[in-house]
């Protein structure tokens, strides 16, 4: 009888486990999480932190992500207190979602006693592919597209994508401009140049690349968030909350940009690197655990400054001493 019961299969918007519906959407936003964490940990191994940091920020940010998207989503569309919960019916805010995931960070960098802004930009530049992933799943759930394509020859995917009876935002079946899709791959130039100057960059200050980020997706949002369908705008009291919180992202951006130019040069003289002392931002390694001792790695930046990792022996057997260990003893 167990067995009759249990079902496989899919459909247009998920896969079916067991009898339960797994939708694509939630699949991509996972997906999404799991990558720009792998990225970030990589990042942080590069740029001289201690990988084991990224699972502490992990913890808290993500569900405080998903929780501020969630409330942003209902605050300004708006939505009434009992249908807050239904999640699996839709309504995440991606600016809802960065808002507390960067707030949570902070929050836990301060505790930490971890400098914010050089963990930040190994973190927040990787949001942009997971945001990229996120608007896949837009797709499947058919959300995020804009006005009706009516010329025949122009409804194909990826430029317009196709809207079902009874879908989106009350939105009547046929043809619209795919936003899902014009905003991933923007999301993926955005991560693809923002990820590449992590990589290679190690000049002060850090928190350009943090900063950076608002003023890429900021511009991003604001300029397609007008053209989107109209039931599909979040305004809630007559109010664009998306496009103000995006213009609001680039004057963020553009302002702590140049603060960080600014204090840089009245500190080292230069407005990038430094004329008076060490011109990188991550020379020494950095993490909060004391029993934390890096050693040499190929991928970090300094890693010739660290002494090679021992060797594990076999079970019963002790650590195999490393070249350096062998000269300090004699």
């Amino acid at each position: 009888m167990l067995l009759a019961d249990v079902t496989f299969g899919a459909n247009r918007r998920g896969i079916i486990l067991f009898g339960f519906e797994i939708y694509y959407y939630a699949i991509c936003i996972v997906s999404g999480i799991l990558l720009a964490t792998f990225l970030s940990a990589l990042l942080m191994k590069r740029r001289n932190m201690s990988v084991d940091f990224i699972f502490t920020l992990f913890v808290f940010c993500i569900p405080t992500a998903l929780i501020c998207a969630r409330l942003y989503y209902c605050f300004t569309k708006p939505l009434p207190p009992s249908q807050w919960i239904h999640v699996r019916d839709g309504g995440l805010s991606v600016i809802g979602g960065v808002i507390g995931g960067v707030t949570a960070g902070l929050v836990v960098c301060l505790v930490k006693k971890v400098e914010f802004f050089r963990a930040a930009d190994c973190v927040v530049v990787t949001i942009l592919i997971a945001q990229a992933l996120g608007r896949l799943g837009n797709y499947f759930n058919e959300e995020v597209f804009g006005q009706p394509v009516t010329d025949p020859a122009w409804q194909w995917e990826p430029f317009a994508v196709y809207i079902h009876s009874g879908n989106g935002p009350g939105a009547p079946a046929g043809w619209y401009h795919a936003f899902c899709f014009y905003e991933m791959f923007v999301n993926l130039i955005g991560f693809g140049l923002l990820y590449s100057a992590a990589w290679f960059w190690k000049k002060k200050p850090n928190g350009v690349l943090t900063f950076s980020y608002f003023v890429w997706y900021g511009v991003v949002r604001a300029v397609m968030e007008p053209f989107r369908y109209e039931g599909d705008i979040l305004k809630g009291g007559g109010i664009m909350w998306s496009e103000l919180t995006a213009v609001l992202y680039i004057g963020l951006g553009v302002c702590g940009i140049l603060l960080l130019l600014i204090f840089n040069f009245k500190k080292e003289g230069a407005f990038f690197g430094s004329k008076r002392g060490d011109p990188c931002g991550i020379t020494e390694y950095l993490t909060p655990y004391k029993d934390d001792v890096p050693y040499f790695s190929k991928i970090n930046m300094f890693g010739k400054k660290y002494p090679p990792k021992p060797e594990k022996g076999k079970p019963g057997e002790d650590t195999v001493p490393s070249e350096q260990d062998k000269g300090e003893k004699q």
